[in-house]
């Protein structure tokens, strides 16, 4: 377990060593465009997306680009992302910034980078997401969840799932069980994103304003979970 927590203290050095350049947007800033980019990506393939019936369900969405690995004899991860919930009167809130460590994403192994893709399906698992952190697959249980557009829901259990759960590697797309990753806030970006100190409730439940980097995140979430209320 020591030398797991080395693996992912080494992956997250390099990631905030890759991301922090003098001048330009700030981490934070890269880190919701990148969010962005992934989703608005995925959703672009209509034979290979989320189906719609998953995101006019979905309570809550988390999007972490470029998941970190290490080898698969320690399972180090590390990623970071952003997170976004229904609003009480309609549409989607500010993102939230969050961090990914550890965990396994399927059978997938070895070095590179996922890009991770969680659907919060009941209230029950938004208030875990709000939590400070929690363990995926412990305190929220996850499934894979189905891929394609014209996907139906054939199982009570994807209809009952508190959280569906994909990722992408190498191109490929694909419903991934997700187990054993820890999920924190992340204050601190959080805090250089908005310009002052605010907390994920105040995101998520208020009227923040979306920063202009996580727009097409916003809007692909609101294209493609409309429902009628």
């Amino acid at each position: 377990m020591q030398l797991k927590g080395i693996v992912i203290s080494l992956l997250a050095a390099s990631a905030i060593a890759s991301a922090a350049k003098p001048g330009g947007p700030s981490e934070a800033q890269k880190r919701l465009t990148a969010a962005s980019n992934v989703f608005v990506e995925i959703m672009a393939a209509p034979d290979k997306g989320i189906p719609e019936w998953v995101l006019e369900r979905a309570h809550c969405a988390v999007v972490v680009p470029a998941v970190k690995q290490g080898g698969f004899i320690f399972g180090g991860k590390y990623g970071k992302g952003v997170m976004t919930c229904r609003r009480a009167g309609g549409g989607w809130s500010a993102p939230s910034t969050v961090r990914i460590e550890g965990g396994s994403f399927g059978l997938q192994i070895g070095g590179g980078e996922i890009d991770a893709v969680l659907l919060v399906m009941n209230q029950q698992g938004k208030e875990k997401l709000l939590k400070d952190q929690f363990t995926l697959g412990g305190e929220a249980g996850v499934m894979a969840g189905p891929v394609g557009r014209s996907t139906k829901a054939e199982t009570d259990a994807l209809m009952h799932a508190k959280i569906l759960s994909y990722s992408r590697s190498r191109g490929v797309f694909a419903g991934v069980a997700l187990e054993g990753g820890t999920l924190r806030r992340d204050n601190s970006d959080n805090q250089k994103l908005y310009g002052r100190p605010i907390t994920p409730d105040q995101i998520i439940n208020g009227k923040t304003a979306t920063p202009r980097e996580g727009q097409p995140l916003i809007s692909q979430l609101s294209k493609y979970s409309w429902r009628e209320k």
